[in-house]
């Protein structure tokens, strides 16, 4: 166990300081907002109601449901069981590492951002997957850059991204299955007016 946390906080330094550029100073703050990610649930949820309308509301439900239930296992179970502090509680900014945001209150493992978003991109792939191919590099490629930022400010060390991705892929495809059953097997078919 104590290699893997040297690995982990290893690890973490690469990323926090080896990767530091200003493109990223700039970028991967912007990247752990929600507000930045408002536009595109907006346009995921119109565009599941829009073309789906019944099938396209449960899968709405379901994609909120994947979030609350990803969100309140790693931040009210997880979290407050583990107890792992976070790098910028632990390490000292000025000196060791770059904390390009406010530390946070809460604890570190899993990572909440990583969760969340690994839930919505694993849904939506399994959801749309099959009608839209394209989709599926994007989403996890969206997923997986939200969790680096996480690391790259200074709120998480790597293996908290990475136990909060496999957290939301397996809460993610669990909503899926359950869409599945509740829509007589998840197969979406355009509705239009």
């Amino acid at each position: 166990m104590p290699s893997l946390l040297q690995f982990d906080e290893n690890l973490f330094f690469w990323v926090n300081i080896s990767c530091q550029n200003a493109f990223f100073d700039w970028l991967m703050p912007l990247l752990r907002n929600k507000l930045i990610w408002l536009p595109f649930y907006v346009f995921i949820t119109s565009f599941l109601l829009l073309n789906f309308r019944r099938q396209g509301l449960v899968a709405v439900i379901f994609l909120v449901l994947a979030v609350a239930v990803a969100d309140n296992l790693s931040s009210q179970v997880i979290k407050k069981s583990v107890e792992r502090l976070r790098p910028c509680k632990v390490l000292e900014p000025q000196r060791e590492m770059y904390l390009r945001v406010p530390c946070g209150s809460g604890y570190s493992f899993p990572s909440s951002h990583a969760s969340n978003h690994f839930a919505v991109a694993t849904f939506l792939l399994l959801l749309l997957g099959k009608l839209f191919k394209w989709v599926k590099l994007p989403l996890i490629g969206w997923a997986s850059l939200v969790a680096f930022a996480q690391v790259y400010v200074g709120v998480h060390y790597p293996f908290d991204v990475i136990g909060g991705a496999l957290l939301g892929v397996m809460v993610g495809w669990g909503m899926y299955l359950l869409f599945s059953k509740m829509t007589f097997g998840g197969a979406l078919e355009f509705q239009r007016a």
